[in-house]
């Protein structure tokens, strides 16, 4: 839509199309970082944590980007097929490295000791990193 009846409707479509990135931007840093859902009482507080969490989101897309790369498939359920990465698959993956880190760490007295073996423990690392 726009107040402006001069405009092109190629031109109206375009503005929208642009105002819709802008929009999924938001709904996912809504839904997955709680933006919009600070509890503080303070307005230089809100005024501190909406842009940090902005600039989480962009650090987390732009690090998935690395990770994610043209031959990975998106995280799905076997009844729910995607063709393309939404944020969730990206907060996934950087979690997973994250969490892999540590996972995989030893005691330093007996390394060799596993009580879950690798592979079952990066299967369930997965899980929880994409059950979000």
């Amino acid at each position: 839509m726009s107040t402006n009846t001069d405009l092109d409707p190629t031109k109206i479509i375009a503005f929208f199309v642009r105002r819709w990135q802008i929009e999924v931007t938001f709904g996912e840093t809504r839904a997955h970082l709680g933006v919009e859902t600070q509890r503080q009482w303070n307005d230089n507080a809100i005024m501190r944590t909406t842009p940090s969490l902005l600039a989480l989101y962009s650090l987390v897309t732009l690090w998935a980007g690395d990770l994610l790369g043209q031959n990975t498939q998106p995280y799905a359920a076997a009844w729910y097929k995607k063709t393309e990465f939404t944020f969730s698959d990206a907060i996934g993956a950087v979690r997973l490295v994250l969490w892999s880190d540590d996972l995989y760490r030893h005691c330093p007295s007996n390394p060799d000791m596993h009580k879950i073996p690798p592979s079952r423990l990066f299967r369930m690392a997965e899980a929880l990193c994409f059950a979000a």
